[in-house]
């Protein structure tokens, strides 16, 4: 599946209706964005049972401010739409595929350690 774009007005139902959400804040300008781009374009394709999206955060300030994006790229993970990942900077490619796994394999449902 490829990346879709998400708006202030198609966020939250993207999040809370799909398994596993995907999020990469981005600009035009950014060049670790644009290196960061076909990683994540790569990791769309390989994972098709998986929403990865996209926000131009110049086309979205409102959103972008809402999540608190200081730094681009960021990229947060959503499963059951709860944020269980949120990093600021470009990942390589073993690295995000490392997240996908660990997004896979967390138990949203488990207590919290005490």
């Amino acid at each position: 599946m490829a990346t879709i774009d998400l708006t202030s007005s198609t966020f939250e139902q993207t999040v809370l209706e799909n398994d596993v959400v995907l999020v990469d804040f981005w600009a035009s300008w950014c060049g670790p964005c644009r290196m960061f781009a076909p990683i994540y374009e790569k990791a769309s394709e390989a994972n098709p049972d998986l929403v990865f999206a996209s926000i131009n955060t110049e086309e979205e300030q409102a959103l972008s401010q809402a999540a608190q994006v200081t730094s681009i790229p960021t990229l947060m993970a959503f499963k059951k739409g709860q944020l269980v990942f949120r990093q600021a900077g470009a990942l390589p490619a073993p690295a995000l595929d490392q997240l996908i796994e660990a997004v896979r394999a967390h138990d949203v449902e488990a207590p919290a350690a005490e």
